[in-house]
């Protein structure tokens, strides 16, 4: 198999979209079932800041990134700014926070570490704090900001605050993972999580649904692989992302999106194993229908699969004939 560059990829792209330093680009309430079993409202906060030093062949992230640092203070700011924002809407208040920057939260060219007391200050209060960051910066910084939140949650009155780091594990395929430009092997991957469990820090996995290179049929086979790579490594939750076109790379070899049923298939699957939490990622959901009739139908089956975590019943179509099976 053939493996990409940063500079092959970088050839590929498009142009950015226009982002502020000082606002987030995107921001809102979500529902996720907890580790508790609770459905519980999440804030998701999604960063503007500058782009991942890693190229990976599949990510359309970098759309909306800055190409310089942001200055001090402007990550605090931009927290300020959705939080103040998300808690006029949302009853009851969100209990959890994501905090997700197109990249890397311990990347210190993305966020600065001088601003970890004043981020650690904001979202203190919640009794969950996700953030996102490759295996290769799992290190003294997750250590330090988890520390921050411990020391925030003691000085006020709520629960105790829990970091959860997710990482990209992406795929276990041994020669799609290395094609991927991600730099990254199941190794490396696996001490980062070892190091997360020592220090009593949760880990989220993302796992790519049909990654470049491989069909339908075997991007199913190796997405459980990979949900199965996850657990025995300790991931508390896995999120499985449908790989989409758009980033100008993926076009240049051809890719095809994988079909909504494969992901309905890969999630049935995943849960069966009851080894953990796992969600399918719903963004722009529709891209993988190929029939209006049952659309929404099958959204909604996968979205009460995410929050119960059990196989919903199945749902059939006179339009296309599809009929959902549990494994």
């Amino acid at each position: 198999m053939i493996s990409y560059s940063d500079e092959w990829v970088l050839s590929r792209r498009g142009p950015r979209n226009p982002v502020d330093p000082k606002q987030p680009y995107h921001f809102l309430i979500e529902q996720e079932r907890g580790v508790s079993g609770e459905v519980v409202p999440v804030a998701t906060i999604f960063l503007t800041n500058q782009e991942c030093p890693w190229r990976c062949l599949m990510c359309d992230l970098w759309k909306n990134t800055l190409t310089e640092s942001v200055s001090a203070g402007d990550i605090p700011a931009q927290i300020e700014y959705a939080l103040e924002r998300l808690g006029t809407k949302a009853s009851p208040h969100p209990r959890q926070v994501k905090l997700y920057n197109s990249g890397s939260f311990f990347d210190a060219a993305a966020i600065p570490p001088g601003d970890y007391p004043a981020i650690a200050e904001s979202v203190g209060k919640f009794e969950r704090v996700i953030v996102e960051s490759h295996p290769a910066l799992i290190g003294p910084r997750v250590l330090e900001f988890a520390q921050m939140l411990r020391s925030e949650a003691r000085l006020g009155t709520g629960p105790t605050t829990r970091l959860e780091v997710a990482m990209g594990l992406e795929t276990v395929h041994p020669e799609v993972l290395p094609r991927l430009n991600k730099r990254m092997t199941l190794e490396m991957f696996s001490k980062a999580a070892e190091f997360l469990r020592e220090h009593a820090i949760d880990l989220r996995a993302f796992v790519l649904l049909k990654p470049p290179s491989l069909s339908e049929e075997e991007g199913l086979i190796w997405a459980q692989r990979s949900v199965e790579f996850a657990f025995d490594c300790g991931a508390t939750a896995v999120s499985l992302i449908p790989v989409r076109r758009g980033n100008g790379a993926l076009e240049q070899i051809g890719f095809s999106e994988p079909r909504l049923q494969s992901l309905e298939s890969a999630l049935a699957a995943a849960i069966a194993l009851r080894r953990g939490r796992v969600f399918a990622d719903l963004w722009d959901l529709a891209r993988f229908s190929d029939c209006g009739a049952c659309f929404e139908a099958r959204q909604a089956r996968l979205q009460r699969m995410n929050l119960s975590q059990t196989v919903q019943p199945p749902i059939g179509c006179a339009e296309c004939q599809t009929i959902l099976t549990s494994p």
